[in-house]
């Protein structure tokens, strides 16, 4: 240990729990090379809690973990060539998301070798797919093209050489590249509706279309890949047909579609192929916990793998028919694990002190049955019964969901005292295309009206304070919590809003293009098309009737919700003279480093302690 790692030890040491949650190690899911397995790259937190890309050698520990990266804003998205030869990163300015892939010769330290790895001029990235001899499938997108995606190569003297694939001005992405190269998988949206893509397979030599699926408006499909085999034409594909997730093996070549029913419950959000093909490893969603399985593709004989509890963040198949799964569960910090229950790779540096496990609730709503997650604070035996204060953390996405996994910050409000609620309201996946697609009648409303319910589900049944509730979100949740604070002032306390929309109009105007997309498939159109709709959804709308103090954290270089129309909705607070204070921080949609974290969960529950002084801070 250095004395540089010693001294951190020591201070941390010192800090309160919920700080020590927070700069504990973390570690992502290894990436592992096709033809040299024992090479492997993932993004782990350095000694100065910095979130960065590191070279690991299979089953050398967290000990092995040796730093790629080192960038002030640190660094989340990488992938590994097939010959474990080259790392790729995604190098962008301050968060900004705008930037340009580079690679360096694996093993090396930060600046080691590094290169601009396309020679393409900086884009948002729309995916990346590497295959054998320097092949490379790279998508970007920006404002004036839409989508581009490129098809690179090298020739023996490493000289490189770049043709375009693809263009279209809507939303699309890379999802998957063929094992002997010669096909490409393209997700797009070209029918104007990014929620719910089509899949297109075309040949690498010219771009030429080769089969498609769509399955109609509304019936989304996605790609998990294709099968590991020179050859073979089989990819594994996500779709909606009857309502839920399920999977399908697609044979491109003979354009013929299995689906795969499955005898569990729940939805398919992931899938990956065993090294034979022969089976897939696939990961549902059902009721707030992703569960692993193996599946026998020929006769869809499932095994189930690991805990039933908790969730499994990602997984991957391995050379020997194992696998990796990346899993934590809402009192167990996350690690990387193999089937059998055996620990793979643990995060470096302190480990993360435990915290409470979530208790399921479910609440009466107009669009069905609801489902959240409630945290309380224990006593010496069981959980507080209350009325405790109360925080509810609104979820992103919207397209994402709550589940029962670790995170620091749900765990930082229990140790004060708080109860915390996560609502997986209409709008959220996991539970049905039909649960998952009901905000689009009335975006922001629709939502709120199941978050809503549950607070007063809770504050009936005495757990909340209904004079203590404190609305809180970020992204898409920190858009629902200020359109929250003023559809319903009179049942907040308080507000905290990170990264919102604020001002629909504005953002729009300023976000980056694949938002543009989204929200014109969410909307049914643009402002200029449909004004009435953005009006009806925007915080911006019914700010005058918000009464709570609300803090708002924004991103200096944020492309998603851009700070210009922060500022617009902030102007209208001063000019009522509302309480209210601005976090700016210096990166884009969040952040990567601890200190900045720790900052602004400090921010957070300092603003709560001086308008509920009934609760305490440390």
């Amino acid at each position: 240990m250095t004395s540089s790692q010693s001294n951190v030890d020591s201070a941390l040491a010192h800090a309160p729990i919920w700080e020590q949650r927070m700069r504990a190690g973390r570690v992502g899911l290894p990436d592992w090379a096709d033809d040299a397995p024992q090479h492997c790259v993932v993004a782990a937190t350095t000694p100065d809690g910095v979130l960065e890309i590191h070279c690991w050698d299979a089953g050398s520990g967290p000990g092995g973990l040796r730093q790629v990266t080192s960038r002030t804003e640190g660094t989340s998205s990488a992938t590994i060539s097939p010959d474990g030869l080259w790392v790729w990163w995604f190098d962008d300015t301050d968060g900004d998301e705008l930037g340009v892939w580079r690679r360096q010769p694996y093993g090396t330290g930060p600046g080691g070798g590094v290169e601009d790895a396309t020679g393409l001029p900086a884009a948002y990235s729309a995916g990346l797919a590497l295959g054998r001899g320097g092949l490379a499938v790279v998508g970007g997108s920006d404002d004036e093209h839409g989508t581009r995606i490129h098809v690179l190569t090298r020739d023996v003297d490493g000289g490189l050489h770049s043709r375009l694939l693809y263009s279209h001005p809507e939303d699309a992405y890379v999802a998957g590249l063929s094992e002997d190269g010669s096909l490409v998988l393209v997700s797009h949206s070209e029918h104007g509706d990014s929620r719910h893509p089509a899949l297109r397979c075309v040949r690498t030599c010219d771009g030429s279309t080769v089969a498609e699926v769509w399955d109609g408006p509304g019936k989304g499909v996605a790609s998990a890949g294709f099968a590991p085999a020179l050859g073979d034409g089989r990819a594994l594909v996500l779709h909606e047909r009857r309502g839920f997730g399920e999977l399908l093996i697609w044979d491109v070549l003979t354009g013929t579609q299995h689906e795969l029913v499955l005898p569990i419950p729940g939805e398919v959000a992931d899938a990956d192929w065993s090294h034979d093909g022969r089976s897939a490893l696939v990961l549902v969603d059902h009721q707030a916990r992703t569960r692993a399985h193996e599946v026998e593709l020929a006769s869809a004989v499932v095994e189930p793998l690991f805990r039933t509890h908790g969730t499994v963040h990602a997984a991957t198949t391995l050379r020997d028919h194992g696998a990796w799964l990346l899993w934590s569960s809402g009192s167990t910090p996350p690690a990387v694990w193999d089937p059998a229950g055996d620990l793979v790779l643990t995060p470096p540096g302190n480990r993360a002190p435990p915290s409470v496990d979530v208790e399921d609730v479910w609440a009466p709503g107009a669009g069905g049955s609801i489902h959240a997650l409630l945290r309380r604070p224990r006593g010496d035996i069981e959980p507080l019964s209350g009325p405790l204060p109360l925080v509810i953390d609104v979820h992103g996405g919207p397209a994402a969901h709550d589940a029962d996994s670790f995170r620091p910050l749900p765990a930082a409000w229990v140790d004060h005292g708080f109860a915390h609620l996560q609502v997986n309201y209409r709008g959220s996946t996991g539970y049905g295309s039909s649960w998952r697609d009901a905000l689009e009648a009335r975006i922001g409303h629709i939502e709120l009206e199941d978050v809503v319910a549950v607070r007063d589900h809770l504050v009936a049944t005495g757990v909340a304070d209904p004079g203590r509730v404190v609305l809180s979100g970020a992204s898409w949740g920190g858009y629902l919590t200020l359109l929250g604070l003023g559809l319903y002032p009179d049942r907040w306390a308080v507000g905290l809003a990170a990264v919102p929309v604020a001002d629909y109009v504005a953002a729009y105007e300023d976000e980056m293009e694949a938002l543009k997309a989204f929200d014109r498939s969410l909307f049914g159109g643009s402002p200029d098309q449909v004004p009435h709709r953005y009006r009806d959804s925007s915080p911006l709308t019914y700010v005058d009737q918000v009464t709570a103090p609300v803090l708002i954290l924004a991103g200096e270089n944020d492309p998603r919700c851009p700070i210009r129309q922060i500022e617009n909705y902030l102007g209208v607070l001063v000019q009522r003279g509302m309480p209210h204070e601005l976090y700016r921080f210096d990166a884009g949609h969040g952040s990567l480093v601890d200190d900045e974290r720790v900052r602004q969960t400090r921010a957070e529950l300092g603003f709560v302690a001086r308008h509920l002084p009934s609760t305490a801070t440390s």
